[in-house]
């Protein structure tokens, strides 16, 4: 069955979505105070200066997958309700760089750095630090509250909010708690397996994929069986690109990653990865983790005993396994065509990105 013109060029209209709505924020943002625009600005610029608009796509599809007709009187709607995912996005991008203290995101300087580095050329009051940590803070505050704003007031009918509703309240309760945990982790230096993959689930799976599927399945009226099956299948790629994204945070050209070399053992980030190479031997970790003074010889050593340790493979083994369960609860799930042929694909773009 071929696709509809929307499902083709699906991140160009969540593109314009984004592109309309944001307009017309700074336009009232400008209107309460120019000095306020220009924060907008720089949430404009992150959210469509960057991103594979992945949440909206699995989002759009769930609804393609519970009979939503690109044709139908509310595509338009849909449309620009799952769009209001990559603010939801943008909250957790901009507040994970300040408590990770990273200074790069897809090639650019962080929002938090962006800030202080403005306040340091205008020679402003204060620490420019502390500011940009400040507007950081707030800026991905605006990002969450706005995705509420944006998604309430696309035009779907109360009853196509109140369904999928359940799906958005938990979806940002569970990214929230996973990022908590995720710091908590950090901070009790917690490297087992378990409390990584407890992170992974929470903190990626359920906002990258299975909440997404959840929601726009809910949104087109998708039974239980149907939904109870986009999530088995969710939770699993979610997870698997997740592991997928931890291989590239050690392994990953900073060129395509848009991040520094390393830059996931300079924050100290107690990933499945990380969890296996010390369970396995890798000493090196012992030493290197967390320490923001890494160099390119020293970061090619953690690569090469990850390697020779076995937990590479062990993760691409645990990849393969999730991507295997999901096509399953796909394969078993109620998923109307083209849906089910997408979701098949999109699970593996998902997890084959390369190094």
């Amino acid at each position: 069955m071929p696709h509809h013109p929307i499902d083709v060029a699906l991140p160009t209209h969540v593109e314009e979505a984004l592109t309309t709505y944001l307009a017309s924020r700074r336009a009232s943002g400008e209107a309460m105070d120019p000095s306020f625009a220009s924060a907008v600005d720089a949430l404009s610029g992150f959210v469509l200066g960057g991103g594979k608009r992945i949440r909206p796509t699995y989002a759009w599809w769930g609804w393609r997958a519970a009979g939503g007709d690109p044709d139908g009187e509310l595509a338009a709607e849909v449309l620009t309700a799952v769009s209001s995912l990559e603010l939801i996005q943008a909250c957790a991008l901009i507040h994970d760089d300040l408590m990770d203290a990273s200074s790069v995101r897809r090639g650019k300087p962080t929002v938090h750095i962006a800030f202080g580095a403005r306040h340091r050329e205008q020679g402003w009051l204060g620490s420019p630090e502390r500011f940009g940590m400040s507007a950081a803070v707030l800026i991905g505050d605006i990002a969450l509250a706005w995705a509420d704003d944006m998604l309430f007031a696309a035009g779907l009918p109360a009853e196509v909010l109140r369904r999928m509703s359940e799906p958005w309240r938990d979806m940002r309760t569970e990214m929230l708690a996973g990022q908590y945990l995720d710091v908590l982790t950090q901070a009790r230096g917690d490297s087992s397996a378990d409390a990584a993959l407890r992170i992974d689930r929470l903190k990626t799976a359920a906002y990258t994929v299975e909440r997404p599927l959840h929601m726009g399945a809910a949104m087109a009226g998708g039974s239980p069986e149907l939904i109870d099956g986009l999530r088995r299948f969710g939770a699993d790629i979610g997870v698997a690109f997740q592991l997928r994204d931890d291989l590239l945070g050690v392994f990953g050209d900073p060129e395509v990653t848009g991040k520094p070399a390393g830059d996931d053992l300079a924050e100290g980030k107690r990933t499945l990865l990380v969890a296996l190479g010390m369970q396995f031997g890798a000493d090196i970790l012992d030493i290197t983790l967390g320490r923001p003074d890494l160099d390119l010889a020293t970061v090619e050593e953690v690569r090469r005993q990850l390697v020779e340790v076995g937990a590479v493979d062990a993760v691409e083994e645990r990849i393969e396994d999730l991507t295997k369960s999901a096509l399953a609860a796909l394969d078993d799930s109620p998923v109307a065509e083209p849906a089910a042929a997408k979701l098949a694909d999109l699970a593996i773009s998902s997890t084959k990105r390369t190094f």
